[in-house]
């Protein structure tokens, strides 16, 4: 368990981590890719509003002092502008501020955007702006091919400085992982080792206090308060004798011998005896259980997983009803299930919970059922040791199955 505990916090911190650098990478390059493309649309509308050209620089009132930008891009913007006429008919094309494209490079630029209707965008690594004026239409091209290559440079540089901060600081979480979770880890081994110790403090009492009963009925007869003193000393004895098995499979290493063996016939022997209880009750047990499926595992642990499993069924099931047991093999996994009716309306989000030690559907039911509440968490802990994986689900809200899968 505090393995897995520590396990889940490098996933959870890595998890973070990445999500916070993914976050900061990605809104540093969209910032920088606006700022481009901001740029070049003041650029476009500042051409726009002077039909493809740069105004006079000798004018009273300078342009740059009212848009905003520098004069000086007056002489670095490299750009290109084609006329249209109403149909699409080349009437003029301006390739004066421009060396790497030509008359015919401009105009199949410009046919490109008539032809998709689109008003700005970027067409390879220009920016354009299509603008009418009056029945014709102008689509001015502005080179922002530097400034792109800087932003996919930009993007280069900040994914990798991102991934290598990113494994330096993984790094350093797995290395001090152990640190956060080792006061988790001291304060379960307490209760573990206080669980085990009382559970064998416990046991002594509770076989005097059932001698003691049994000399006293000796003495004085059958007596329904002494049968009480048994019934409730066996129960506990019952309760202690699981907490301590539970105790014992939640250890951080399994110290269960795992051998291949028949695990068809593992299961059909366990719930055989299942089937003369369930009659008494007045319930149906059927198995489906597939031949000659094998576990690697230890057979007494998936006996008691079984007699774990078909135990809960009965106890919860109403009479008249059936509880159906299956095993069968699906891709590379052998899968178990219990299934059965419930007394009581199954709450799917109670399925939630049903793994916790002590936890009941319904509480009410204790005194009737015998049960404690921790039978499942005893199976959980029997799966897990086996490399497996076990949960609850309802169908409709009143059938209730426990399904359990193992690497096969």
């Amino acid at each position: 368990m505090i393995r897995k505990l520590k396990r889940k916090f490098i996933v959870l911190a890595l998890v973070a981590l990445f999500v916070l650098l993914a976050f900061v990478v990605a809104g540093m390059n969209w910032l920088n890719y606006r700022s481009v493309v901001e740029e070049a649309d003041t650029t476009l509308d500042l051409l726009a509003k002077n039909s493809g050209v740069f105004p006079d620089m000798d004018e009273d009132k300078p342009w740059w002092a009212t848009s905003g930008i520098s004069p000086e891009v007056a002489f670095e913007s490299r750009f290109f502008s084609v006329l249209l006429s109403e149909v699409g008919n080349v009437l003029f094309v301006d390739t004066s501020r421009i060396y790497a494209v030509d008359k015919n490079m401009a105009v199949d630029y410009a046919l490109k955007i008539w032809e998709s209707m689109s008003e700005k965008g970027f067409c390879d690594d220009y920016r354009y702006r299509a603008i009418s004026e009056g029945p014709h239409t102008r689509v001015l091209f502005l080179d922002c091919g530097r400034k792109m290559d800087m932003c996919h440079d930009f993007v280069k540089t900040s994914i990798g400085m991102a991934v290598a901060g990113y494994l330096v600081i993984a790094l350093i979480i797995c290395i001090v992982a152990g640190r956060f979770v080792r006061p988790v880890a001291e304060s379960y081994d307490r209760q573990k080792r206080f669980i085990t110790d009382a559970g064998h403090e416990i046991k002594t009492p509770l076989t005097i206090i059932r001698a003691n009963v049994d000399l006293l009925e000796m003495d004085l007869g059958e007596n329904e308060c002494l049968e009480e003193i048994r019934q409730q000393s066996k129960r506990l004895s019952g309760l202690t004798n699981d907490l301590v098995y539970l105790a014992k499979m939640e250890e951080a290493q399994s110290t269960l011998p795992m051998v291949d063996f028949p695990m068809s016939e593992v299961v059909a022997d366990t719930a055989s005896p299942f089937a003369a209880v369930a009659q008494r009750q007045r319930k149906e047990l059927v198995c489906n259980i597939q031949p000659t499926l094998t576990l690697r595992g230890n057979e007494k642990a998936i006996a008691r997983l079984v007699s774990i499993l078909l135990d809960n069924a009965l106890k919860y099931s109403p009479e008249e009803s059936k509880i159906l047991l299956s095993l069968g093999k699906q891709g590379r996994h052998i899968i178990l299930t219990v299934s059965n009716i419930s007394v009581t309306p199954v709450n799917p989000d109670d399925l939630l919970h049903v793994f916790e030690r002590f936890y009941r559907l319904d509480a009410s039911r204790n005194s009737e059922t015998g049960g404690h509440g921790i039978g499942l968490s005893m199976a959980q802990a029997i799966v897990e040791d086996h490399g497996g994986k076990i949960g609850a689900y309802t169908a409709d809200g009143q059938s209730f199955t426990v399904a359990a899968s193992f690497p096969g």
